[in-house]
Formats: C-alpha cells, sequence, structure tokens
C-alpha cells in the first residue's frame, strides 16, 4: 500500500515506473492471464479455504489519477491502474501484492487498516512473500545492494505504503515497523516458507 486513498485507508498498491501504460481493456485481458499462474492461483484457492470467496470481478483494471500500481479495497476487491501497467509481470506482481493483502483482511477478523501497526504488518508481509523484493526487481529499480537487500526494499516499500495511509504519520509508521518487523517478516502464512 504505498499510496493510499483517503476514503478507504485499505487500499494501496506500489508504485510504477510506467508513463504510458495500457488500456483498461487490455489490462484486463494481463489480469485474466494472471489469474492463470501458479502464485495467484494458490493465493486464490487459500483466501477461499480461509472463508473469503473470491467473485469473477474480485480484481479489476481501472484508470488511476494516483500515482500507484494498484490497490486492495475492502468488500471491492483488487484494482490494478491499466494506465500504470506495461508488462505482463509488473500486473502479476500488483495481484500477487494484493492478494497477500486480501489474505490477511479475510484471516484477520479484528484488521485495522487505519491502526499503523496492522498495516504495516500486511505491508511487511506483502512486501516479502510477493516477490516485489526480488534482486532482479531492485536491480531494475537500481537499488541493489550485495547484503541484506531484500530486507531493506521491503522495509523501504513498506514505510512508503504505511507513510501514505492518512491515519499514519511518518514516526508512527516508522514505531509501528519496528514494533511488529519480526512477527510479520517470519509470518508465511498461507505459504509454509518465503516464496
Amino acid at each position: 500500500m504505498e499510496a493510499d486513498s483517503d476514503a478507504n485507508p485499505s487500499s494501496g498498491g506500489y508504485y510504477s515506473a510506467a508513463n504510458d501504460g495500457r488500456t483498461v481493456e487490455e489490462c484486463q485481458d494481463m489480469i485474466q492471464r494472471s489469474l492463470r499462474t501458479p502464485m495467484v492461483k494458490f493465493l486464490r484457492e487459500h483466501l477461499e479455504k480461509s472463508g473469503c470467496s473470491i467473485r469473477d470481478n474480485f480484481i479489476k483494471a481501472i484508470h488511476c489519477d494516483q500515482k500507484i500500481s494498484g490497490g486492495y479495497f475492502r468488500g471491492e476487491g483488487i484494482m490494478v491502474c491499466s494506465n500504470h501497467m506495461t508488462l505482463q509481470d509488473e500486473v502479476n506482481q500488483v495481484v500477487i501484492h494484493e492478494l497477500i493483502h486480501a489474505y490477511d483482511d479475510c484471516r484477520a477478523a479484528n484488521l485495522d487498516w487505519a491502526n499503523c501497526a496492522h498495516h504495516a504488518c500486511s505491508e511487511i508481509r506483502a512486501g516479502h512473500l510477493s516477490g516485489d523484493c526480488h534482486y532482479k526487481r531492485e536491480l531494475l529499480r537500481g537499488s541493489l545492494k550485495i547484503r541484506g537487500h531484500e530486507q531493506e526494499c521491503v522495509r523501504r516499500r513498506a514505510m512508503k505504503s504505511v507513510t501514505a495511509n492518512p491515519y499514519c504519520s511518518e514516526s508512527a509508521a516508522k514505531d509501528a515497523m519496528e514494533a511488529v518487523w519480526d512477527v510479520c517478516y517470519n509470518d508465511t502464512k498461507p505459504f509454509d516458507r518465503a516464496p
């Protein structure tokens, strides 16, 4: 959740470098391809097992005015910002990242997106488990270090998201991240270990 809607703090997504992007229709086709990938199938299956049904239009492409890639909106589903997508891999990453937020929302009955610690925990998990911080992605961002790049990337991206939450100041976001880091980084559900 690197950018957030004031109306719904459970929205978000990570920033994309794309400028032109795709049409909503092209992006919707890319989402359909994404639904056939093993990771997306796995996450959707575990959402269903957790009691959260995924309707056909749960993941949809939209045109976004904000500079975000997408977001999860409680009660509405996942939005992918077509105008910030260029590659299939980008769409896959947004869908996976946001499905982890949806899974967290499903399994935690008391998840409060306005609570900085709750938000930080889900961002840490989504960053760590989605592959957002894989060394190849970091290399393309120009942020690769030899040691510790993955945790540093997860921290950087989660901080960006939590500070975009209108309920979380930068210091509150930092405190929340530090308070929940160990527990949330090591929580790999629904995976046996981090993919």
